[in-house]
């Protein structure tokens, strides 16, 4: 008769600690049903909702032709704009505007800027080499590359050039130490 009372017991504190442990985490409170609500969300899609709408947005924007579309660089109380060329590199390009970067010089020739991802180089033409007032984007290392000085020395393996200067490559030119540079696409 004890053995029975003891198992029954032991059951009962089994049962009463199983409830007990399953209200405190269980998602009771509002913080944690927000949180299993939107996991719930993200694994219908597979994307949270801050990506899902990035990505549907970029592959509209990469579909479309930038011809004519120009981008202005804000730096020092000065505006420089470049005019894109249409190409997947510049269009994926346009997805990230407005961004805010801070370039260096390298090597005497060129600004450059690390971007926060690597563009879309697919289907994207191969170039012969940059020139001087080109605005492009070095694959390999994924950073933006402005042209400013020649002769050029870089090798055009993985340079894509996005655009051309229209105005305020000398103004690129004299920045000596390290700058931010605002870019925005023009309306």
């Amino acid at each position: 008769m004890r053995k029975i009372l003891s198992v029954a017991l032991a059951l009962v504190l089994s049962f009463t600690s199983a409830a007990c442990g399953g209200n405190n985490s269980g998602g009771s409170t509002p913080d944690e049903a927000e949180t299993i609500g939107n996991n719930s969300t993200n694994e219908q899609t597979g994307i949270p909702g801050e990506v899902q709408e990035e990505n549907s947005q970029n592959s509209t924007d990469e579909n479309e032709s930038v011809e004519n579309t120009k981008i202005k660089l804000i730096f020092d109380n000065e505006e420089v704009i470049v005019n894109l060329y249409d190409n997947p590199t510049s269009r994926d390009f346009l997805t990230m505007l407005p961004i805010t970067l801070s370039f260096e010089d390298y090597v005497g020739n060129e600004k450059i800027s690390y971007l926060p991802r690597k563009l879309n180089t697919d289907s994207t033409p191969s170039n012969s080499g940059p020139s001087v007032g080109e605005f492009a984007y070095y694959a390999p290392w994924g950073n933006l590359a402005i042209f400013y000085n020649g002769p050029v020395t870089t090798s055009s393996n993985g340079v894509i050039v996005l655009g051309e200067f229209e105005s305020g490559i000398e103004e690129l030119a004299s920045m000596s130490d390290d700058f931010t540079v605002t870019i925005e696409k023009m309306d």
